[in-house]
């Protein structure tokens, strides 16, 4: 078993191995002494898993409640998040029980919310089952709900009390939601792991599923612990999602989060390229290995288009923007750009 250390406000380990989804009851009950866990699914998922989770932690000798909800990003929003606050008091949870997210990243950011403002916070344990979120969106903390006006504005920092990926999950997954998690995958190997992007162009994903898993969550471990309340260098890895936002928003979410970082790292470092911030080989080896990956590159919308979302994305502060701009691959930067800009750089990287 892989195991990764965080060290935040709260310590805990993200596990990987295959098989582990029959040992949680066991590794659950390791963090927590809860009498009662409420099992947080979607409802494609929970075919899949939740049985499996639920026997695992009743083994144990835990009263197991569960709430499903339709699978999707629009299930990530208040009218969903009360649902849940509600179930959770009429199964008489308690400071001493704990929240089980069995999902992907809507699932696991739906339950985190819930889970730190429910009685002011209660347990809190993540078994992702989608690439995407076991490399990223379950370690770090990040817990939100989407508003009306742009993605996750309302949220809180609360750390998980132990994260659990089992890579067996993944044989189940669509191919499109497999790239999607691919997308994420490869804004670390830009982000800052040069090597690792060279394994990603030389070595099949499936090839080696707990090396990405293991490599990703140390990458964003060293990041968090730096800078765990995303006030300085934990923005970096934003790479890609400002403009991918737009994206989402403008096709009224029918463009997953997966491929619109996708997009958004293609235009991001085309623009880049553009005005001679990076060179013209890292742009062009970045959307070569996005396409070798089956990931979309090109945006469709037009940049006023895409601006008011953006303008509202919780990154947006005094005026300006922060975009992370690849200046090599393996390398980027923090760029402080006037919201001004913004269209100048959202045509400089495709949009219409």
């Amino acid at each position: 078993m892989k195991a990764v250390s965080v060290a935040a406000s709260r310590r805990y380990d993200i596990l990987i191995e295959r098989g582990l989804l029959n040992r949680a009851g066991k590794l659950v009950r390791s963090v927590t002494n809860a009498g009662t866990v409420m099992l947080v699914s979607d409802d494609s998922v929970w075919p899949l898993y939740g049985e499996t989770v639920q026997k695992s932690l009743e083994d144990t000798g835990v009263s197991v409640c569960r709430f499903v909800f339709p699978h999707g990003e629009g299930s990530k929003c208040a009218k969903t998040y009360l649902a849940l606050l509600d179930a959770l008091c009429e199964n008489r949870l308690t400071r001493a029980d704990a929240v089980v997210a069995l999902g992907g990243g809507v699932v696991g950011d739906l339950t985190g919310f819930a889970a730190s403002t429910y009685l002011r916070g209660i347990g809190f344990i993540q078994i992702p089952t989608t690439l995407l979120a076991m490399v990223d969106s379950s370690v770090g903390g990040k817990t939100a709900i989407d508003l009306p006006a742009g993605k996750n504005l309302a949220g809180t920092f609360y750390q998980p009390w132990l994260v659990l990926c089992d890579p067996d999950c993944l044989d189940s997954l669509p191919d499109e939601i497999f790239r999607d998690g691919c997308a994420e995958v490869i804004k670390y190997a830009v982000l800052g792991n040069a090597p690792f992007f060279d394994e990603l162009k030389n070595t099949p994903p499936h090839a080696q599923l707990e090396h990405i898993i293991e490599t990703c969550v140390r990458m964003k471990r060293d990041i968090v612990a730096q800078d765990e309340f995303d006030r300085g260098q934990r923005q970096l890895l934003n790479l890609g999602h400002t403009f991918g936002h737009g994206i989402e928003a403008c096709s009224g979410f029918s463009v997953s989060h997966g491929s619109a970082v996708a997009i958004g790292m293609a235009m991001i470092v085309r623009a880049a390229a553009q005005f001679g911030i990076c060179e013209a080989e890292a742009r062009d080896a970045v959307l070569t290995l996005l396409r070798q990956y089956g990931l979309p590159v090109d945006c469709t919308y037009a940049a006023e288009q895409m601006l008011g979302t953006i303008l509202h994305d919780k990154k947006a502060s005094g005026g300006s923007i922060n975009l992370i701009v690849p200046t090599a691959v393996g390398r980027c930067e923090i760029r402080k750009t006037p919201a001004g800009d913004i269209p100048d750089w959202l045509r400089a990287g495709g949009a219409q």
